[in-house]
């Protein structure tokens, strides 16, 4: 019986390229996670840094059974975000209208950039401060349509601007609707009184809602007409008594800070 001959293999002379293939992929893994790793965003970057330092360097007011509490960096609004120990001693007078001026300012830069592109709107947004008080008029001509208590769309923009600023600023709020003395007609709303409240009320409400500020700090009223700005017998007079006002007022005993210097 003939003896089976076996066949010697071939030997594969190419088997260095899967080795080859392996180590082309691990190498360019490698440089794709050194690349990813390399992009930093400097801004987050320079923003935990401020943290650390903040944390490392500072001194708290806490007690050995308090919370220590930093009286930390301003936010982007400009606003403390904590706030100081109410035991401090009282703010005086000049110090609070400083607190006010502030926010004044910042609600100002707030609405520049619709001066640029609707110079009326000097026009439609009134800001007043006076001692520790600060109030935000609004045209409800511009506002509202005639006889109507709902806010037109093309105005949110603006009062967004505006409600960033108070809740930010995170302290009572009242907002006053008022009217002249022109009687209404044709409309679903008992009279003056009715709406002026409604229209206060749809401006908190659309705060709360929007901006979601604590309802426990929001105050809506009407006075119809019985707190007129101007001479109803004229159109200027009238314009200016239909009006809303967000009205923001300091006690002297406000522990904020950050805001007077």
């Amino acid at each position: 019986m003939a003896k089976r001959q076996v066949h010697e293999e071939h030997e594969n002379h190419e088997r260095w390229l899967v080795s080859y293939a392996d180590f082309i992929t691990l190498l360019f893994a490698f440089f794709v996670v050194l690349y990813a790793t390399s992009r930093v965003d400097t801004k987050k970057t320079v923003q935990v840094e401020k943290a650390i330092k903040f944390a490392m360097n500072f001194k708290g007011t806490g007690g050995i059974k308090d919370i220590t509490v930093f009286p930390g960096p301003p936010t982007d609004s400009g606003y403390p975000r904590m706030l100081l120990r109410s035991d401090r001693p009282p703010r005086t007078i000049e110090e609070n209208k400083k607190v006010v001026e502030a926010l004044r300012k910042k609600i100002q830069q707030k609405l520049q950039r619709f001066l640029q592109e609707r110079p009326e709107v000097s026009k439609l947004v009134q800001i007043e401060s006076e001692g520790r008080k600060l109030t935000v008029r609004l045209s409800a001509a511009h506002f509202f349509d005639p006889q109507a208590a709902a806010i037109r769309p093309e105005m949110i923009p603006i009062l967004d601007a505006i409600a960033s600023e108070l809740v930010w600023f995170n302290r009572p709020l009242r907002i006053d609707g008022h009217t002249d003395d022109a009687r209404l007609t044709a409309t679903r709303f008992r009279d003056n009184w009715d709406l002026s409240s409604s229209r206060a009320a749809a401006v908190a409400s659309y705060v709360q809602r929007a901006h979601h500020f604590d309802g426990k700090l929001l105050a809506a009223s009407g006075f119809a007409a019985t707190r007129p700005l101007g001479d109803n017998k004229t159109a200027a007079g009238r314009e200016a008594n239909r009006r809303i006002e967000m009205v923001v007022e300091i006690s002297p005993d406000d522990p904020l800070d950050g805001l007077a210097k």
